[in-house]
């Protein structure tokens, strides 16, 4: 740097401050106790909604009268009796039982009961592989 100028010093004292405190903490419960401390006025407001969930409560009436008003009946789709009655057939004509059928489609007998009784809701995957086992066509004629 030589030869650019003339080289001075600033020995002016440099201040570092923190920030003044912002609306938090403002509200923070010490700066609060000082101010009464030293007299300060203190303005104290109740929010309308303060303690409640009105926001999640108002809501929760208009989902209600609409589930109210719902009229449709919804149900999970089950066996139809034609397909637990070739079942039922196919099964005893190769002289097998539930659990044995089980055991060849690598399933539970509780399934095959299911399906037998009609209570199961009918999965694709497991009706072809009892029509492979079985050797019969169970579900529609395609």
């Amino acid at each position: 740097m030589a030869g650019v100028g003339p080289m001075s010093q600033d020995w002016e004292p440099v201040v570092f401050r923190k920030k003044a405190p912002n609306a938090a903490a403002k509200k923070d419960e010490k700066a609060v106790n000082a101010a009464r401390r030293s007299g300060a006025e203190i303005e104290t407001v109740k929010k309308a909604t303060a303690g409640t969930n009105k926001a999640a409560s108002s809501s929760t009436s208009l989902n209600t009268r609409k589930l109210d008003e719902e009229t449709e009946n919804l149900a999970h789709e089950r066996v139809p009796t034609e397909l637990k009655k070739a079942i039922m057939q196919a099964r005893t004509d190769k002289k097998l039982t539930q659990s044995q059928l089980a055991q060849l489609i690598n399933e539970k007998p509780q399934i095959i009961q299911e399906y037998e009784s009609g209570k199961a809701i009918p999965n694709q995957q497991i009706i072809s592989k009892l029509e492979r086992v079985l050797g019969a066509k169970l579900r529609g004629k395609k």
